[in-house]
């Protein structure tokens, strides 16, 4: 399948802002550069009126991007273009997260390979890094997870590394959930993880000790309902993808639906938080 490049020219300070707008939308990588943030979307997620709605809601913004292109890219150069802006993550000695044609890590605890194919977003890497910390401090052993919009499956990897007697892993993105396959039998547990393709309807019904969900503002906010009546009484939710600037919008929302949020992370002009319910 064929993706197209939506190219937003605008100062790297914005970069973190325009990414969080452009999440709302059926963008699934984003790249920056010196001077742009390029946001690519699958050939049949770029419906007609996708084009409009983007750049109207970017001018709301108010000076935020200086010129906008598109053009439209070959699925034959999409290897060659991830393999070009893929950096490796290391966080601390706890684990390191590279594709298989990077070097291995040394001294870390978890060495992960992923191969992210259509399912990865170098844009979103300070949200994963947070993820990754806070997943540090926690005791995975025996724990029952939901890795909820998993992307690569990265988090539901480290997870089952960690001991986690299983990790439900769910994206609506097909390209996700077959990466989250392809990655966790790379990574030798595959028998932990179990990918679903959908929304959280699809996953059985049941309760988590843990839910991890690195998604965007939009989903998180509509989502708390349904993860707390998933989340076991005591259990705990890890989000990321959260602007800094709309903390004040999401952990009201969090707490009128009985999260208390106790773990807070900040890096770049994002917001990792860990909630109990």
């Amino acid at each position: 399948m064929n993706y197209f490049a939506y190219t937003f020219i605008a100062d790297p300070i914005h970069h973190d802002i325009l990414t969080a707008v452009l999440s709302d939308y059926p963008f699934d990588t984003f790249q920056e550069t010196e001077d742009a943030l390029i946001a690519y979307v699958a050939a049949d997620q770029n419906y007609p009126e996708l084009q409009d709605e983007v750049l109207e809601r970017i001018e709301s913004l108010d000076g935020f991007c200086e010129s906008f292109t598109l053009v439209e890219i070959p699925y034959q150069n999409w290897n060659e273009l991830w393999e070009s802006n893929f950096e490796p993550i290391q966080v601390g000695n706890f684990c390191g997260v590279r594709a298989d044609f990077h070097p291995p890590f040394s001294a870390v605890k978890h060495d992960i390979i992923i191969n992210p194919r259509m399912a990865f977003g170098t844009g979103h890497h300070e949200t994963t890094f947070m993820m990754l910390q806070l997943m540090e401090s926690i005791d995975f052993t025996q724990l029952r997870v939901l890795d909820f919009g998993t992307g690569t499956g990265i988090l539901a990897i480290l997870a089952a590394k960690e001991g986690a007697q299983y990790i439900d892993a769910v994206d609506i993105e097909e390209p996700a959930y077959e990466n989250t396959i392809d990655n966790a039998r790379i990574n030798q547990v595959e028998k932990a993880v179990r990918a679903y393709l959908g929304d959280l309807s699809v996953i059985p019904d049941g309760e988590y000790d843990l839910i991890l969900a690195n998604i965007n503002r939009g989903v998180i906010l509509d989502s708390f309902p349904a993860l707390y009546a998933k989340l076991k009484r005591g259990g705990t939710l890890l989000i990321s993808g959260i602007l800094q600037a709309d903390r004040d919008i999401v952990l009201p929302q969090a707490e009128s639906q009985g999260f208390h949020p106790d773990t807070f992370l900040e890096k770049g002009d994002w917001l990792a938080v860990r909630l109990h319910s």
